[in-house]
């Protein structure tokens, strides 16, 4: 994977020579209960949820420019316990601690460093936790836990993503924005 990276960032040195806004959207797990989990599926979750955003960030640096805006994909498990999914949620509360600590690595370089969490949106990686005859089930269930009454949609993610990536948000930095209907909230 890393060498996958390392090939990524040396196109976008010869193509545009700097990055102006790095957004690291990593996210992928599985539930199984205490008792259950394996080193396979945390390995596989850290792998991707942790270690694959730590280095898609690092390997990022030479090529962010000064000022520039770094936003990670965390959840709203990092806030919440949720029966069998402890390891997702731990490796979203690493994410979170991440654009701690590199807000401040990076407060030379004034890079900004922010994290959007999403509550339940109706994607294909939500659906695919359940078999397919209970797909719907499930999103009715978590649509009912959202004050807003209803899943989230891919593009509200990403209309944050921007905002967060633009100047108008040139003075957040270090925070976890919740795109989530209240969910998290209240």
């Amino acid at each position: 994977m890393l060498t996958d990276l390392d090939a990524v960032y040396a196109q976008i040195a010869k193509t545009a020579g700097k990055l102006d806004i790095l957004f690291a959207n990593a996210g992928g797990g599985d539930m199984l209960p205490l008792g259950a989990i394996t080193e396979e599926h945390f390995d596989g979750i850290f792998g991707t949820n942790v270690r694959g955003l730590l280095f898609t960030v690092q390997k990022a640096l030479p090529l962010l420019v000064d000022g520039g805006s770094v936003i990670l994909t965390g959840s709203t498990v990092s806030i919440q316990g949720t029966a069998s999914f402890s390891v997702y949620s731990a490796s979203k509360a690493a994410v979170r601690n991440f654009a701690r600590s590199w807000a401040l690595d990076l407060k030379e370089r004034r890079i900004r460093v922010n994290v959007v969490s999403p509550g339940p949106i109706r994607t294909p990686g939500l659906g695919g936790l359940v078999p397919d005859e209970a797909r719907q089930g499930l999103f009715d269930y978590l649509a009912s836990q959202v004050p807003l009454g209803r899943l989230g949609e891919p593009g509200e993610i990403g209309k944050t993503v921007a905002f967060l990536a633009s100047d108008a948000a040139s003075f957040i930095n270090g925070v976890e924005l919740f795109v989530d209907g209240g969910m998290a909230q209240v």
